[in-house]
């Protein structure tokens, strides 16, 4: 896991009060969908937990910096954007909901 931190302004967004989920995506993956999908349909009534997608083709010095090898990549940041968990492809349900619990 990374240490270093991701910037508000490197996501184009604000961190989530408890955790914010970056999804990494790119424009013909099947799995990024699917994955948006569902971390869209998770984080919707979760005050706390704020859900944002990259596209990985238009931010490849954040995807360098991060080391995001593949997409769908998601990243569970804290509020200060620290990484605290990373899941490497398409999560389920279940894993989702117990990296933010």
């Amino acid at each position: 896991m990374k240490s270093a931190a991701v910037l508000e302004s490197e996501i184009g967004g604000s961190f989530g009060n408890r955790l914010t989920l970056l999804q990494f995506s790119s424009a013909f993956c099947t799995p990024c969908r699917a994955t948006r999908g569902l971390l869209r349909d998770i984080t919707k009534g979760l005050e706390d937990v704020k859900y944002i997608e990259i596209d990985a083709e238009s931010n490849l010095e954040l995807v360098r910096k991060l080391e995001i090898n593949s997409t769908p990549t998601t990243l569970i940041l804290n509020n200060q954007g620290v990484e605290v968990g990373r899941a490497v492809g398409a999560p389920t349900r279940e894993q989702v909901l117990k990296a933010i619990t």
